[in-house]
This record gives structure tokens, C-alpha cells and sequence, in this order.
């Protein structure tokens, strides 16, 4: 099941962090159709937020037809995000695991890892290269 964690420092208003997370679990595989998301009263506690905040994300994942809302039963996922690249994620994910160990290692902070990735991720191509070499 999601664990919702709010970052009180970000600009993303707390329901669309509540969004994107779903979406994130959704995309890696961590929730599947047919989960059921946490009680909006169980969130609302939880992160001390109002509880109509956490419907509000719960009916903007109903309207981009992630989830489906059963009265008197609770909100459930109903399509994933996570594509074919799925199996090689596992693998992957140990090997950013890796290379965070060695980013703080070498002395970088949260931030500085933050955006050397999101740097990164603007300057690199969409699509790797089909000639099998190495980006530039």
C-alpha cells in the first residue's frame, strides 16, 4: 500500500504531491490495478492535512482514469503507468542505488544530486542513440 510523504518545502500543492506519488507507484510498478489507495481519513491523519485534500487528489486521479471510487468501500487503482521497460527496473534501480552511495560518498548533498540529475535529464535526448554507441 502507498505511504504518502509530504515535502513542505516544494511549490506542488500538497494534493497534487499526493498525485504524483500515486503516479510514480504507479509508473515503478510499487501499486498495481485493483490496489486500493488509503483511507482519505487514515492519509488525512497521517500527513495532518485536511481531508479534503486528500479527496481532491483522489478525484483528480479518478478524472485521468487511474482510480475509481466505490462508495462505502474506498478509491481503487484501476490502470498502471508502468510500461515495458518494467522488467528492467529492478537492475536498474540497484545500480542508481550504486551510484547515490558513491554521489554522497564523494560529498554530494540531496540538492546536489537533485540537480545534477534533473540537469542531466534536460540535456540528454529523449531516445538513446539507435547506432548502439554512447550519448555524447
Amino acid at each position: 500500500m502507498i505511504e504518502f510523504v509530504l515535502d513542505g518545502r516544494s511549490r506542488v500543492a500538497t494534493y497534487m504531491q499526493l498525485v504524483l506519488q500515486v503516479k510514480q507507484a504507479l509508473r515503478v510498478g510499487l501499486a498495481q490495478p485493483g490496489d486500493r489507495l488509503p483511507k482519505v481519513r487514515d492519509v488525512a491523519q497521517a500527513l495532518a492535512i485536511n481531508p479534503n485534500t486528500v479527496l481532491k487528489a483522489y478525484r483528480e486521479l479518478e478524472l485521468e482514469g487511474l482510480a475509481e471510487g466505490r462508495p462505502g468501500v474506498g478509491t481503487f487503482l484501476v490502470r498502471t503507468l508502468a510500461g515495458p521497460a518494467l522488467a528492467h527496473q529492478a537492475e536498474l534501480r540497484a545500480e542508481l542505488v550504486a551510484w547515490l552511495h558513491r554521489a554522497q560518498a564523494a560529498g554530494l548533498t540531496r540538492e546536489d544530486i537533485t540537480a545534477l540529475v534533473d540537469t542531466t535529464l534536460r540535456a540528454t535526448p529523449d531516445r538513446p542513440p539507435t547506432d548502439g554507441a554512447a550519448p555524447a
